[in-house]
Order: structure tokens, then C-alpha cells, then sequence
């Protein structure tokens, strides 16, 4: 990878996590998430440590130097990263919040599913556009071949 971006590793296979994907694209001003689907054999590279299942469990962030945070803690580490998002990723580092932000979004994550049906998430991700970004082109690049 050529530039220095945080590697988001989404669910691909969900509308609702889909949706957030195209939302956060938008709101990524200063191009510093690169975003890449957990189907693509690349997340396996970029998180060797971690299973495929815990991957589809919950969104992960490889930042640029290799460190991985999982669910809520990903969530707050890109939003200090993006300024619509710095407010709430701000009030996540009081103490006692992450843990509570921890187990909202692993109920989220269990039930994402059917929430996306219940919202219409489907049919949300129809309508909106994604904002072309070159730092996604790069991962879904096909390796070299030697």
C-alpha cells in the first residue's frame, strides 16, 4: 500500500455495515481511512492474527503502523481521525463509556441483520452513492504477480 492510511475491515455481506461504509466515505474529508471488505483475501493478510469469524463479528481498524482495534474502540480511534466524527469519538474516551459503547455495538453486531431489514438499510445503500476514493482502489488492486 502506498499511502500511509488506517485499513478499515468491514462485513461486506451486510447492508447495514455497507451503509455506514458509504456514510463514513463521506465523511472521511482527508482521505485517511482506506476501506476494505472482509470477502476480500487481503483482510486476511492485513489482520493475520485475527479469525475470519471474529472479522465478521465486528468492524476492524489496522492503523498504519499495524496496531488492530476491534468494534467500538475502532469506531472511536477513526473518529479522533475525522472532524464530523470527533465529537463522539471525544466523548468515547470518558471513562466508563467505551465499556457501555462495547456492549451497544456487539448487540448491534449480533442482530445487524435483522436491523438492516427492519431499517431498510438494503434499499438505503441502493440510493446512496459512494464516494469514489483512490486509497480503496490501491487495496482492491490485484497483487503483482512474480
Amino acid at each position: 500500500m502506498s499511502t500511509a492510511t488506517h485499513v478499515l475491515l468491514y462485513d461486506d455481506h451486510c447492508p447495514l455495515c455497507q451503509f455506514q461504509m458509504k456514510v463514513l466515505t463521506w465523511m472521511d474529508w482527508f482521505n485517511v481511512l482506506s476501506l476494505l471488505p472482509v470477502s476480500n483475501p487481503k483482510a486476511a493478510q492485513m489482520a493475520p492474527g485475527v479469525a475470519r469469524a471474529d472479522l465478521l463479528e465486528a468492524i476492524h481498524c489496522v492503523t498504519a503502523s499495524g496496531k488492530i482495534h476491534r468494534g467500538a474502540r475502532a469506531l472511536r480511534f477513526v473518529g479522533m481521525r475525522m472532524l464530523p466524527t470527533l465529537p463522539l469519538a471525544l466523548f468515547l474516551w470518558v471513562p466508563g463509556v467505551i465499556w457501555i459503547a462495547e456492549r451497544v455495538y456487539m448487540w448491534i453486531s449480533r442482530n445487524r441483520h435483522l436491523l438492516s431489514r427492519w431499517f431498510g438499510c438494503k434499499d438505503a445503500c441502493a440510493v446512496m452513492p459512494t464516494r469514489q476514493r483512490a486509497n480503496d482502489q490501491i487495496l482492491d488492486e490485484a497483487e503483482p504477480r512474480v
